[in-house]
């Protein structure tokens, strides 16, 4: 009997074992696998420009088609790279690096920067999308850097090189003429996109995107108090606007500046240790792919509640409720990653992933 993740989770140890993390990414890896190079149904986010635009999701972007959208599917690539770079030693690893290489290609990716860069695509996949291609991006570049003996990966990593590039300067572009944040709880939320691209711009020393980044996050977030936790989730969210703030803050302030500015944005974060200052979202319906968006929003919240509290002195009994709470919603969020329902399948494996492998949790002051 094959057990989903929720039911490991819950009767596996404290501290899982190195085969049972495997086993779990093992299973987030067959989702992306299912549907990298699945291209239907296929939700384009596409601007026609005349008649020659009407065209197939492969032909458009050749590299990032399948997996329903695009920034699925790059991020379904980085869950492959992830996982590959990990347990390189894993059944699942050989077929995630062959379908990295089936996509990764000079052909395909000039193709894709064609697109990125044609009329009316000036706010494709902004910030989203772009924002989880940079840490494709950062995770070859990593592994590339880990193992320089290894052809493929240095392959993957400078053939995507150049759309990479395409999404710095499009973000370069765009932030100093962004004049409020983004506060929603789906893909234009500025507060996750900003930790995303922070991350990469940390992995890849690029000191300039690193710098307008910061500066950006302080503007728009330094002087925010008493974030309204009691009006989440909204019904749709898969990410939550105060958490997702305060794990963005994290990785702008020293560990000291972090502490006291979250007692002021989250005055309600108890010192006791209890889990149950937030609960879970509830998914009523995992076909609707609308109300699904609730098991990431427990996974993304698990996640970043965790690097919260590794970001806190540990002397702090603040975060002793926080990992209550993250162990709660990753219990909750495991539950919807069973691939069971295409709505959920395409994309809920790289949030496990994002979870299980730590991938979040570096920044000042965290704690391994």
């Amino acid at each position: 009997m094959i057990l989903p993740l929720a039911v490991l989770l819950l009767v596996g140890p404290a501290q899982p074992s190195a085969a049972t993390t495997q086993l779990w990414l093992g299973r987030s890896a067959e989702l992306a696998l299912a549907c990298v190079h699945r291209e239907y149904p296929n939700k384009i986010s596409h601007v026609l420009n005349g008649d020659t635009d009407v065209r197939a999701p492969h032909e458009l972007t050749p590299a990032f088609y399948g997996c329903y959208d695009w920034h699925s599917s790059v991020h379904g690539h980085w869950l492959l790279a992830r996982v590959a770079r990990l347990h390189g030693d894993a059944p699942f690893a050989g077929r995630a690096r062959a379908a990295l290489d089936e996509s990764i290609t000079a052909t395909n990716i000039t193709a894709e920067v064609r697109y990125l860069a044609g009329a009316g695509r000036v706010s494709f996949e902004r910030p989203y999308g772009l924002a989880w291609l940079l840490q494709l991006h950062a995770e070859l570049h990593e592994w590339a850097t880990e193992q320089p003996g290894d052809a493929d990966v240095q392959r993957w990593r400078e053939t995507l090189a150049p759309l990479t590039s395409e999404a710095v300067s499009r973000i370069a572009d765009w932030l100093p003429k962004l004049t409020a944040p983004i506060r929603n709880g789906e893909h234009s939320q500025t507060a996750f996109a900003f930790g995303l691209m922070l991350d990469w711009t940390r992995a890849t020393s690029e000191k300039k995107l690193e710098s307008l980044l910061l500066t950006r996050a302080r503007d728009f977030y330094l002087k925010d108090r008493a974030c309204p936790l009691a009006y989440e989730p909204s019904g749709e969210d898969f990410l939550s606007p105060c958490v997702a703030e305060a794990d963005l803050m994290r990785r702008v302030l020293a560990e000291a500046e972090f502490a006291s500015w979250l007692r002021d944005f989250l005055p309600s974060l108890p010192p006791d240790g209890r889990g149950d200052w937030l609960s879970p979202g509830v998914v009523t319906d995992p076909t609707d792919p609308k109300l699904g968006h609730l098991y990431g929003l427990n996974l993304s919240r698990a996640w970043m509640l965790q690097a919260i509290a590794r970001s806190l002195p540990a002397s702090d009994p603040r975060a002793a409720a926080l990992m209550a709470a993250a162990r709660t919603h990753t219990t909750a969020g495991m539950a919807g990653v069973t691939g069971k329902h295409y709505e959920g399948g395409h994309w809920l494996g790289t949030f496990a992933v994002y979870l299980e492998s730590g991938r979040g949790l570096a920044g000042p002051g965290a704690r391994r």
